[in-house]
């Protein structure tokens, strides 16, 4: 899984959103636009990272259109502990270039 997500969150431009969307949906469900408000990102940046995250099955929804709301996967909630690590990696990457 830790390779999976190093790929995911690491070898993409846009990992270090797709992250953020994870660690908000740690703490409660949202809807695509709560979480473009809570992130203050574009909603369409936000629905393309949902849509990555849930093809990845990082991220599963309830509902349809506007008013779904995102939830962690059950695969993602067993491993969030490696996702921490992960970003936390990422994180000391990024600061140190």
């Amino acid at each position: 899984m830790k390779k999976f997500l190093w790929g995911i969150l690491a070898g993409t431009k846009g990992g270090t959103n797709r992250a953020r969307i994870v660690d908000e949906l740690n703490n409660r469900p949202y809807n695509a636009n709560q979480l473009a408000e809570r992130l203050s990102l574009n909603y369409k940046t936000v629905k393309h990272h949902i849509d990555v995250l849930e093809e990845n099955n990082i991220v599963t929804s309830t509902g349809k259109k506007y008013g779904a709301l995102y939830f962690l996967s059950d695969t993602m909630e067993e491993n969030y502990d490696t996702f921490l690590t992960v970003w936390e990696e990422l994180g000391d990457n990024y600061n140190n270039k």
